[in-house]
């Protein structure tokens, strides 16, 4: 079975590469095509989106492995030989069978086909697949995270 998609838009984000990775999250925007621009009516007032994107910048050799490091731990002060190998479904990482982005970001304004957003750790050009609002009934109540995660995050405070 082949699926296509097809982009809607694009993000500019002008910080500079070495910034995104490290997720530095400052304000970008997220230009939507003119031919789906009347698809955003509507959306303002929503003070956050889920914007899903494309990752069209990886290697070849980090679309396909399914068991990484979570290699964002390094940020925190870990060291490479600290850190688990999981499964990526398990990890926020961008290495994945299908390079498929998820990210929320504060909706800080809606200006025609331009949307304002902060809190977006992409690259600028990366092609944008979709918005969808953020709405009350995703909210996850009492959530659970495992053992090695917690482990991770505590260490990397430290």
């Amino acid at each position: 079975m082949d699926i296509v998609f097809r982009p809607i838009g694009a993000v500019r984000n002008p910080l500079p590469d070495q910034r995104v990775k490290k997720r530095e999250g400052g304000e970008a925007t997220v230009e939507i095509f003119q031919e789906f621009g009347e698809g955003l009516e509507g959306l303002e007032g929503f003070s956050h989106a889920f914007v899903l994107t494309f990752f069209h910048r990886l290697r070849p050799e980090q679309v396909g492995p399914l068991r990484v490091k979570p290699r964002r731990m390094l940020d925190r002060g870990l060291r490479p030989d600290e850190l688990p190998t999981r499964g990526v479904f398990a990890l926020d990482s961008p290495t994945r069978p299908n390079p498929i982005g998820l990210s929320l970001v504060r909706l800080e304004g809606v200006e025609g086909r331009m949307l304002r957003v902060s809190g977006l750790d992409v690259f600028d050009g990366t092609p944008v697949l979709d918005v969808k609002p953020y709405q009350s009934r995703y909210r996850a109540e009492g959530y659970t995270l495992p053992e090695w995660y917690r482990r991770l995050h505590d260490a990397g405070h430290a």
